[in-house]
């Protein structure tokens, strides 16, 4: 264990936490002194109007985008377990993060394109992640790619068609099968809705809420939709100008927002 390794700690039973995370490009691009911790089973909202850094802070705490000051600290491999370790995210090399996103963490886009590969099978988009944690044999890996594209409500006869061949809403569930078929321990979603009618919206989020529910997952939701925010999240963090202004349980601060701003945001959904 490294003395970064060993110097750092969580609060008790906290996944990940994030402190004084930091990244600005000039003023009010980026984000500064974010602090906050998530727990196991836990859907944190963030939400902001565009420009407010929301995607640019979930960049950097998914490990894509080094910040300027602040640390990020994960527990790996589970509170209580002999194999538990604390490591800190920016401490680590560049292929130790890759290697969490690929096994531990998922990334859901908001262009699901962006998270698949396209000239690959439906089938083998799924099959590459459970490579990635060490499977090989093809029989296996592609009778859990039936069963994940089953659960995501893609025909099993789909499954060696390319994505570009998918609708919007069909691309969209292809990654989140992709990314949840290793079931890993922490998921980042950006705006995983955006772009979609409100019917396939609306099928979408009973999925991902279903899924989440069922695996337990821990969940980083950027999104500029209050609904979305209401029905997926347990906590909220509302963002302006690259600052946080006002966090709390997600019914508390929609239903009693403190702040100005979020008060703002309240009442204009109200009034739409």
């Amino acid at each position: 264990m490294t003395p970064q390794q060993a110097t750092v700690q969580l609060p008790e039973q906290a996944l990940l936490s994030v402190r004084n995370l930091t990244k600005l490009y000039a003023p009010g691009k980026g984000f500064a002194e974010v602090s906050f911790d998530l727990y196991p089973g836990e859907v944190l909202g963030i939400v902001g109007e565009s420009g407010s850094g929301k995607s640019t802070l979930l960049r950097a705490i998914s490990g894509r985008l080094a910040p300027d000051d602040g640390e990020v600290l994960y527990l790996r491999g589970g509170a209580g377990s002999q194999l538990a370790q604390v490591v800190s995210l920016y401490e680590m090399a560049e292929s130790q993060r890759r290697q969490l996103l690929r096994t531990d963490w998922g990334v859901v886009h908001q262009h699901p394109l962006d998270g698949l590969r396209p000239r690959v099978s439906a089938g083998g988009n799924i099959g590459e992640r459970l490579m990635a944690v060490g499977q090989r044999h093809y029989g296996n890996i592609r009778e859990r790619a039936l069963q994940w594209l089953e659960d995501v409500e893609i025909p099993a006869d789909r499954i060696d068609d390319l994505p570009v061949t998918f609708s919007g809403g069909m691309q969209q569930r292809l990654q989140i099968a992709r990314n949840l078929v290793t079931h890993p321990r922490l998921i980042f979603m950006d705006e995983p809705t955006g772009g979609l009618d409100v019917s396939v919206q609306a099928r979408l989020l009973d999925l991902l809420r279903r899924l989440v529910s069922e695996l337990g997952l821990a969940v980083i939701i950027v999104t500029h939709d209050l609904a979305v925010a209401r029905l997926l999240s347990h906590r909220l963090m509302v963002m302006k100008q690259s600052r946080v202004v006002e966090t709390g349980l997600t019914d508390q601060v929609l239903d009693d927002p403190q702040h100005p701003y979020t008060q703002l945001l309240v009442s204009s959904v109200l009034q739409s």
